[in-house]
């Protein structure tokens, strides 16, 4: 696209590396991304670093309602004059790690959907949060480091694992769609990054009033990946029963086993074994 390059020139912008801001210009990816985030007219889209709204146009043309939400002050600036007559997107500035998400979206009567490029910076606490916050949206379809999302998808056992492919997996079925090379963005990053696709489960592996716990457990845990179970959670400042070996051998879980290679169902049965 490059439109994008014309535009940064022309307004005298460029790209701030604290942002972690790279602006996709290969129009295939766009397209691609498009369509496989499957958008309807009914949509309302949620917009996560628009850049110069390349994408936040396109999905303006499909959806319902954009909400591009926008951090740089300068880009807002930008973006709110070139979509001044395009009444279904609306540009917020601020932070999406600090927005109270009960104010921004208290108007939305339809369900949200996310389709966005992640600042690379952020885009590990904010895979928490939007999991924390999953009943606002039906699905999220997002582009991050390649080696984030294999982390979202990798299994028990695999070093990628850890704790945000537990917490991910527990609520959601994350699926890798494509890879893009850095070419596809300007400026272009020192690695792939990857198109995501989460889908919330229809019941989740554990209920919501017993997260907090379980996060406590599955990063006690996962801290001491190296050491054995039952060591692992002697070291991890968690509150223990005495009779642990016990009750992890009633559980069927052996006391000898790496923390990383219990499942995400594994960890929640211990965290509820080790509450009770």
């Amino acid at each position: 696209m490059s439109s994008v390059l014309k535009e940064l020139k022309e307004y005298g912008l460029s790209p701030k590396k604290r942002l972690g801001q790279h602006f996709l210009i290969d129009r295939n990816i766009l397209s691609k991304i498009l369509r496989l985030a499957r958008i309807g007219k009914e949509d309302t889209i949620v917009e996560i670093g628009p850049g110069l709204g390349e994408m936040t146009l396109a999905l303006s043309q499909l959806a319902k309602k954009v909400i591009a939400i926008e951090i740089d002050s300068h880009l807002v600036v930008r973006l709110r004059e070139k979509f001044a007559h395009t009444p279904n997107i609306e540009i917020v500035e601020g932070d999406i790690l600090k927005m109270n998400f009960s104010s921004l979206f208290h108007r939305e009567t339809s369900s949200l959907r996310i389709v966005a490029n992640l600042p690379y910076q952020i885009s590990t606490p904010l895979l928490f949060r939007l999991i924390e916050e999953r009943d606002r949206f039906r699905d999220l379809h997002l582009t991050m480091q390649k080696e984030v999302a294999e982390r979202l998808i990798a299994p028990p056992g695999e070093k990628e694992y850890g704790p945000l492919s537990v917490f991910t997996q527990m609520v959601s079925i994350p699926t890798i769609l494509f890879f893009i090379k850095p070419s596809a963005f300007f400026p272009p990053p020192k690695v792939e990054s990857a198109f995501v696709r989460i889908e919330w489960r229809k019941k989740a592996l554990l209920e919501i009033e017993k997260e907090d716990w379980f996060k406590k457990v599955v990063k006690g845990c996962l801290g001491y990946r190296r050491k054995t179970l039952i060591n692992a959670l002697k070291y991890s400042g968690l509150s223990l029963p005495e009779d642990l070996e016990r009750r992890l051998k009633d559980a069927k879980i052996d006391p000898d086993r790496r923390p990383d290679t219990l499942t995400p169902q594994e960890f929640v049965n211990l965290s509820e074994l080790l509450k009770n």
